[in-house]
This record gives structure tokens, sequence and C-alpha cells, in this order.
């Protein structure tokens, strides 16, 4: 069996490329760093250094690595003949692998089982954000290819702070969770032992976003403010423990409600990960999670993606809001996303800032706090 996976770095390294591998996958990692290509060509084993409570280390072998800004016909190659296709280069990119996607397909035998495909990405429905990008760039020719491929959406939680320089090997902590839509695959799931395969994923999907995703950035955000710059000491400090812990209590109960989910099963949830967010031997900073702001401040991501539905619901979103007013702060030279949230608050007014950034219509009743947030911030930049 055989494994594409684009996005070679720590988390295709020591998450998704690890489960595979130890599903019996010979894996192929596609990426555009030609140094990470090169180191990944040069070792013949690495491996995923667990830390924590309960880590231990995990050796990868049987892999090789391709340059897909430079390769690209040999990746082709590879994906014609694979069993699984995984991504973790995040959202944005997947419009870039789409179309290998389409040309593998392209040159896939027909007799061949169908290509297993999955975005493993930090959003709602990112697989089915690439199939449209596939079927988009196929255009008429995917009559002819639609049946060479199935693609099925996942739910991907495991906390891979940023390495030290150098080597292939990978610090991770010992927690994971890969779930797996069930459907599109049939009677024949691809072999990963550590997935489990579900029939609704949604709950999946915002249970991990609504609580892992808002919980990590909310603590970023509340640390930065407070000039704290590893993640396990933000949380160690009990004024930002009780925001997170009331940002992620609206969040619950917006699940609870939506998804009927048992509220004592979800507490403790919550508690799980807040506990991993403590982990000390992390060395997670911050600036890591606190990256690519205004993302994290998009229409559907994990503060007003729940915030909205909340609100809607008749649900308190005041610790929400409170979190989204710490993110307005967040400044670093080195994000682009960071400098250009900054920018765009000195140009726009309150109203024009909060359209832009959120997607949230001016009716919508999530607007006007927002908004308000956003002018006491433009106010303070003022003073």
């Amino acid at each position: 069996m055989k494994a594409v996976h684009f996005g070679a770095g720590n988390i295709g390294r020591g998450f998704v490329g690890l489960l595979l591998h130890e599903g019996g996958y010979e894996l192929v990692f596609s990426d555009v760093s030609a140094p990470l290509v090169a180191a990944i060509n040069a070792a013949s084993e690495y491996t995923v250094h667990e830390v924590g409570e309960g880590g231990v280390d995990k050796t990868v072998t049987g892999f090789r690595a391709i340059d897909s800004s430079t390769d690209a016909e040999t990746l082709v190659d590879e994906i014609a003949t694979a069993d699984v296709v995984t991504t973790a280069v995040g959202p944005t990119i997947l419009k870039f692998v789409a179309p290998h996607i389409v040309a593998g397909l392209a040159l896939r035998d027909p007799s061949l089982a169908p290509l297993q495909i999955m975005a493993c990405e930090n959003a709602i429905g990112a697989t089915d954000q690439l199939r449209e990008h596939v079927v988009d760039i196929a255009g008429d020719s995917w009559d002819a290819l639609e049946a060479r491929a199935v693609f099925a959406n996942t739910a991907v939680d495991r906390i891979v702070p940023a390495q030290a320089v150098g080597g292939v090997d990978v610090t991770v902590e010992p927690f994971y969770e890969w779930a797996i839509e069930r459907g599109p695959f049939g009677d024949t799931p691809p072999h990963i032992p550590g997935a489990h395969f579900v029939d609704d994923l949604e709950p999946y999907i915002e249970r991990k976003l609504f609580t892992v995703n808002t919980g990590h950035a909310t603590t970023a955000y509340f640390g930065a403010q407070a000039g704290i710059e590893r993640i396990s000491d933000a949380l160690a400090d009990p004024a930002i423990a009780a925001k997170v812990e009331a940002a992620l209590q609206e969040t619950s109960a917006l699940l609870v409600q939506k998804h009927e989910l048992d509220p004592e099963v979800q507490g403790q949830y919550r508690e799980t990960i807040l506990r991993r967010f403590r982990n000390p031997a992390l060395p997670d900073t911050v600036w890591r999670v606190g990256r690519q702001p205004l993302r994290k401040l998009s229409r559907h991501e994990r503060f007003v993606g729940p915030a909205a539905e909340a609100i809607e619901r008749g649900l308190p979103v005041d610790a929400l809001v409170a979190a989204m007013a710490a993110a307005l702060e967040f400044q670093d030279a080195e994000d682009a996303q960071a400098v250009e949230l900054q920018r765009l608050l000195g140009e726009l007014d309150a109203a024009a800032f909060t359209g832009q950034v959120t997607g949230l219509a001016p009716e919508h009743p999530l607007f006007a706090p927002i908004a308000e947030i956003v002018s006491a911030r433009q106010a303070a930049l003022r003073s």
C-alpha cells in the first residue's frame, strides 16, 4: 500500500505520516521546501517523540519525499498508483494541491480501486473544499475521472509545537484524534489503525474546532496580552485560565444544545483539552498558536463561528467576545496577518473592519458587540 501526503512539515511527519506508517503504508511526502525534501530523503528513519505523561518514542521508516515545485511529473506518477492521498498544508493551499490530484487521476488505471482522498486540516469540510477545487480544474473531464477517487472529510487533533531547527525528528504531545467519515468508503475504508470512522463527522469537527482550537487561540491571545511566552505558562496564570474556561463554557453550551452532546461528557472533554494545554513538556508558544489572527477571526472559524451560532440561539457570548478583543491586540512583526490586522485597525472604521474581517452582516446580532470591541481597540491605539 502507498500513501501520498501533501505537507511534509511537523504535522505531516509527526501525526498523519506516523499513523499512515503504522497502518502499513509506504509514505511519499510532497512539499515545496527543497531543504526539507532533501533532509527527508537523506534520512532512513525519523523519530516521533511524544513528550508528557504516557509519551513514547516511535520510529517511522519506509518514506521518501518529492519537491512538487520542481518535480511535479514524479509526484503525479506517485498519485496515479497510490491508495491514499492526505494533506496537512492549510486550507488556503488546497487549491494548489488539486491540480496534481487531477493529473494523477487522469493517469490512474481505471481498474484500480478508487484513490482515497482526505484533507487533514483545521477547517470544517476541508476535503469538500479540496474536492471542489479538483472538480473545477478537471472541468468537462470530471465525468470520466469521478469514479477513480473518493473523498472523505476528517477531524484531526494533535498539538505539534514549533520544532528545533534541523533534522526531521518531531516532538508531539501523546494525545491525538483522527476521526474520518465512514460513508464515502463503503465496505473498504483505508487501513489506519489509529483513526476511527464515524457516520456523522460534524459533531466531531465542531467539538474539536470549538474546544481545542478556540481554547488554544484564547490562551495564546490572553497570554500574549500578558507578555507570557509559553502556552503552558499562560494557563498557569489563574486569571487567564479563568478566561479560557469561560470561553469554553460558552462553546460547550452551544455544542451540547446543537449536537445533543452529554453535558458531563463534554465537560470531561473540555478538561482533557485544558490539561493538554498545560503540558509543560511541550515547548509551545503564544506566537505560534496566535499567528494568522485574521483567519482565526473569520466567519466560520474558532471565534466568530461558535459565537454567531450561540448568540442566534440566545446563548451567552461575552467570554468569546472578550477573547476576540484580546486577539485584536495581537502583534507579531514576523506574522503577515498580525501586521495586516493592525494596519486594517488603523485604516478602517469599526463597522467596515468588522464586516471585512468577520464576514458578519450589520444586522447579525454578533456584529454590534464585535464592532464595539473594535472601536475600543482603535481608541486605545489612538491614545
